[in-house]
């Protein structure tokens, strides 16, 4: 499987998906971090994250694949969503929420 193919796989097969460095025990970037405790305060439940310090392909495929250019990037419900500054100001107006209730 090429690895848009495996991104587009991995973002439609989870409603809650964060491409970050590191993990959501140990972050490994300060916006990785921000996301995830954003994410948290939000009330997600599910969240699945993927690692792109572990795989050079992933970490450039998911730029290209949302034709964004840094990480992290959250997607819900299949949807590219944004990085950490998109992340910050939706939850800080509540429409983060309201699209991971829905």
């Amino acid at each position: 499987m090429d690895t848009q193919a495996q991104i587009k796989e991995i973002v439609t097969g989870h409603p809650v998906v964060l491409f970050m460095k590191g993990t959501a025990q140990f972050p490994q970037c300060g916006f990785s971090g921000n996301a995830i405790n954003i994410l948290r305060a939000s009330g997600v439940e599910t969240l699945h994250t993927v690692n792109v310090l572990e795989d050079a392909g992933i970490r450039q495929g998911v730029k290209e694949y949302a034709n964004w250019p840094t990480i992290p990037q959250l997607y819900i419900n299949g949807e590219f969503i944004g990085g950490s500054d998109i992340i910050s100001e939706m939850f800080e107006s509540g429409e983060l929420q309201k699209l991971i209730k829905a």
